[in-house]
């Protein structure tokens, strides 16, 4: 049996991380030396805590574990297994990545040109969000199609942000663009 790839890895254990109501973000394999290396990132709408990814990596080591003792995975020598949510570094390129980040600065970088908005609320298709940004005293509403999204990294906040941007970033869709 030839070493797993990351596409029977993720047929393997979608179903697993589903069962938690969880999304999987990521998945990177790693074959080095004695021991290959799995990375499995995951979230949700209610943000997994650490019990909840301890709980899910003992059961995918499990899953891998018994794939393997019937001969239909082989890591080798062995694996070392990571089970962890996305870091705030990671762009947002779903819906469901918008809708976690609202009410958050997210750094958008268009043709070379940066600029920092508020999460706003998504339509209900999911196809379009509402950005925040703030000019003086004033807040500027964008609506931003998700197709033509560019780079987006949520941005790193240690103010408190200003209450009526808050008050905006928790309007509904209809009410933002009214």
């Amino acid at each position: 049996m030839a070493f797993p790839t990351p596409e029977t890895l993720t047929a393997l254990i979608e179903p697993l991380i589903a069962s938690h109501n969880l999304d999987l973000e990521g998945l990177k394999v790693t074959k080095a030396g004695p021991k290959s290396a799995v990375a499995i990132k995951v979230d949700s709408d209610s943000r997994p805590d650490l019990d909840l990814l301890e709980v899910v990596s003992q059961e995918v080591g499990e899953l891998f574990d018994a794939t393997e003792a019937r001969g239909e995975l082989n890591f080798g020598a062995g694996y070392t297994l990571e089970v962890s949510t996305p870091g705030v570094d990671t762009p947002l390129t779903q819906p469901r990545h918008w809708r976690r980040n609202r009410g958050r600065l997210v750094s958008l970088d268009q043709d070379g040109k940066k600029r920092v908005a508020r999460i706003g609320a998504l339509n209900d298709a999911e196809t379009a969000v509402i950005l925040i940004e703030r000019n003086k005293k004033l807040l500027d509403v964008t609506v931003l199609e998700l197709a033509n999204s560019p780079r987006a990294v949520v941005e790193i906040e240690f103010a408190k942000p200003a209450q009526d941007e808050v008050d905006l970033a928790e309007s509904t869709f209809d009410e933002a663009t009214a």
